[in-house]
């Protein structure tokens, strides 16, 4: 099945950036989730609280987020000494994939984003692959995602339909442009209803439209 956006006020609306008090409200519904939320008005301060939380030399695993690319934060660890992705990359998958494999699931810091993130303190995250799935749920010691406030829903009904009639066609647009193909597709999605590690997962709400 093909999703595709026809009208510009339905991609605004996806794009309208959560109240305070809602933006509230799921903040303290993550926390009694097990998650530790934080808030910030702007990409500059996302950046500045990012830094703080991650130990230097710590290493990291930035996943494929539009959202770190605007803010700049893919580049920045890409170009670190500490980058599981740079590693990753260097190595040789025919020979390595095993290796590969195991270092991509449990990096010691993974930081990326998210799709949609209800109200109750529900997260959800879809991966065509779901390369970026086994350090979210359980691998990675340390996880961060950084979440524009427009990606805040109601309930799980509404964050389905935030991916598959916004998300995915924005994706697929993406992914055409990038890599050549046809579309892309939800094949998995991982739903994060508790954390049961305290402090292990941060979410750090940004009060800007970030990715899509």
């Amino acid at each position: 099945m093909t999703w595709i956006l026809t009208k510009e006020s339905d991609i605004m609306e996806w794009n309208r950036l959560a109240d305070k008090p809602i933006v509230e409200k799921t903040m303290a519904a993550l926390r009694n989730q097990g998650m530790e939320p934080y808030f910030c008005e702007n990409a500059e301060e996302a950046n500045s609280k990012i830094r703080s939380l991650i130990p230097n030399g710590a290493e990291i695993m930035n996943m494929s987020s539009t959202t770190l690319d605007m803010l700049g934060i893919s580049k920045e660890i890409q170009e670190s000494g500490n980058s599981v992705k740079k590693k990753l990359g260097s190595m040789d998958r025919k020979t390595q994939g095993n290796e590969m494999q195991k270092l991509g699931a449990a990096p010691e810091w993974a930081i990326g984003s998210v799709h949609a993130v209800t109200e109750k303190g529900e997260v959800m995250i879809v991966s065509q692959s779901g390369s970026q799935l086994p350090a979210y749920a359980y691998g990675s010691n340390h996880v961060i995602w950084v979440v524009g406030t427009q990606k805040i829903v109601k309930n799980l009904d509404d964050g389905f339909k935030r991916i598959y009639e916004h998300c995915l066609p924005l994706e697929s647009e993406r992914a055409r442009k990038v890599y050549g193909v046809p579309s892309s597709s939800v094949n998995k999605i991982l739903i994060v209803n508790k954390e049961t590690k305290p402090g292990r997962i941060m979410v750090i709400f940004v009060n800007q439209v970030l990715g899509f």
